[in-house]
């Protein structure tokens, strides 16, 4: 893992960037020779038909998967060849993840469960800390709860303030409203457009055309490449652009 002395207003790059599963007959190109910058404080949609790679990628960037071939950077640093131990560091400290289906320890607390990336990064959790962790995402009053006594919405709302609470350069989030009820989701978007707001990057995939939307870009991919790119649209456009690459 290296670090340049350049500054940079790229939270995350991808050069030429391929991934792929399987031999001979049978091997997928899941992501194939992607180039693509996100931008810091920009809240990017990834989209795109099934099998076109979303999830791929992502983990790709978040350090979730090595590349087969071309570099990945977070920032400054290059994290191609960084160790094991070097990738979870990052992952504790300079990346948030936010999964579909939350990830949450059902035998802690909301409070414990925002704590813990603080415990595995080995630094001592503050309980003001992590109350305003919950307090960022609206969850205050729910910090002694466990994830059973909570709804989706709110497990979700744990969840991003436990990717939060270490102050990550980048949030990643796959599918993070796509196990939510309409208004659910309608409250985990909102924290994010305020999130983005304040200067927070966020690269997000998604299949919902409305989430995407709130968005400030929307890059698509089809067959492991990034084949299009939206910035400021409506719901429709995004989903319009979308049908059209499922043909």
């Amino acid at each position: 893992m290296t670090t340049t002395s350049t500054p940079t207003t790229t939270a995350v790059a991808l050069r030429g960037v391929s991934r792929g599963y399987g031999r001979g007959a049978t091997a997928v190109r899941a992501v194939d020779d992607v180039d693509v910058e996100f931008r810091r404080g920009t809240w990017t949609a990834v989209m795109g038909p099934s099998g076109s790679g979303k999830s791929t990628l992502l983990h790709l960037a978040a350090g979730l998967e090595r590349a087969d071939s071309g570099r990945v950077l977070l920032g400054d640093t290059d994290i191609t060849a960084a160790s094991d131990n070097e990738l979870t560091a990052l992952r504790r400290t300079r990346i948030g993840f936010v999964f579909q289906s939350f990830n949450l320890i059902g035998s802690l607390s909301a409070e414990q469960n925002v704590a813990l990336p603080l415990r595995l990064a080995r630094r001592r959790p503050g309980r003001a800390q992590v109350r305003q962790a919950l307090d960022d995402v609206g969850l205050g009053d729910r910090a002694r709860h466990r994830p059973r006594e909570l709804s989706g919405g709110q497990q979700q709302r744990v969840a991003i303030a436990r990717a939060m609470v270490t102050a990550p350069e980048v949030l990643f989030a796959d599918e993070p409203t796509g196990a939510l009820d309409s208004t659910a989701a309608r409250t985990v978007l909102d924290l994010l457009r305020a999130m983005a707001d304040r200067g927070q990057s966020i690269v997000m995939v998604t299949h919902d055309p409305a989430a995407a939307a709130r968005a400030d870009g929307v890059l698509f991919l089809r067959d492991g490449r990034l084949v299009d790119h939206l910035a400021g649209a409506s719901a429709r456009e995004v989903a319009d652009r979308l049908v059209a690459l499922e043909r």
